[in-house]
């Protein structure tokens, strides 16, 4: 059964410890790729690296609206430079979040637009971030011309009512091991009604962990904080082909289809 991870961030410094240990124990785990999102310009040499080293990392560049605020005056370039350098790349992790500390609402739409231009552009996949914003992500996404084969919202955490009209528009909607917790039950049933043709499965490690009670790959930081594994992977497979009343080997065989849809074979 082959196990395609649609998001996460392998680059970051709280997988330092296990990074070298997961690189070779998940593909004996089934993990045919995984998509590495770079969040702001101080990280997207680590994606390019670990691209560079592992054959099943696809990586992909983006800025994210947690570091709209920092961003340099020539981020445009470099991030196009980062995109150009990897034929497979995508662009992203890019998006909208009104969930942050003052957010800068305007800044966010206009990098976030020039992102969704150039993976138009460069014919790329898209991968979004929305917190708090779906209504303004669809006034966005009806503004412009979208990536041709498709776009990515991560995490999904908006109305089923919107799902349909971000399908149209070309959306695919992953879900991570954080939607089995019991206050995400109602969401993680969301899943259970995207179109079968438009599901990713995701692990965005380090984060969004499963609870604690039924992860199966517990990961903790000195300092006591949980960290997620890419390792829970399959965990998210299971729970999701639950939620769905399929086998997971059907619901893998689908995924995998989705994902070299959007992604590129």
């Amino acid at each position: 059964m082959e196990l395609f991870d649609a998001h996460n961030h392998f680059q970051e410094e709280r997988l330092d410890a296990w990074r070298e240990g997961l690189m070779e124990v998940l593909p004996g785990m089934g993990v045919r790729e995984m998509v590495v999102n770079g969040m702001s310009e101080g990280d997207w040499g680590k994606v390019a690296a670990l691209a560079e080293r592992v054959e099943w990392v696809r990586p992909s560049f983006g800025l994210h609206p947690w570091w709209v605020k920092g961003r340099s005056e020539g981020w445009r370039e470099v991030l196009e430079g980062w995109v150009r350098a990897f034929p497979g790349a995508g662009v992203g992790e890019a998006g909208l979040d009104r969930w942050i500390e003052d957010p800068d609402v305007e800044a966010q739409v206009e990098c976030f637009k020039w992102q969704v231009a150039l993976a138009v552009r460069e014919e790329r996949a898209l991968s979004v971030h929305c917190v708090r914003a779906f209504g303004l992500l669809d006034e966005v996404l009806r503004e412009v011309v979208r990536p041709e084969q498709g776009f990515l919202i991560h995490s999904y955490g908006g109305p089923e009512e919107m799902v349909a009209g971000f399908a149209r528009m070309g959306a695919y909607f992953s879900v991570s091991p954080h939607f089995a917790l019991e206050r995400k039950r109602g969401q993680l049933e969301v899943f259970g009604r995207v179109p079968l043709d438009r599901l990713l499965i995701e692990t965005d490690a380090p984060d969004l962990w499963p609870p604690a009670e039924v992860n199966p790959n517990r990961l903790q930081l000195a300092d006591g904080r949980e960290v997620n594994s890419p390792a829970n992977l399959q965990f998210a497979y299971e729970m999701v082909a639950e939620v769905r009343g399929m086998p997971v080997e059907e619901l893998a065989a689908m995924v995998g289809e989705n994902y070299r849809r959007l992604f590129g074979g």
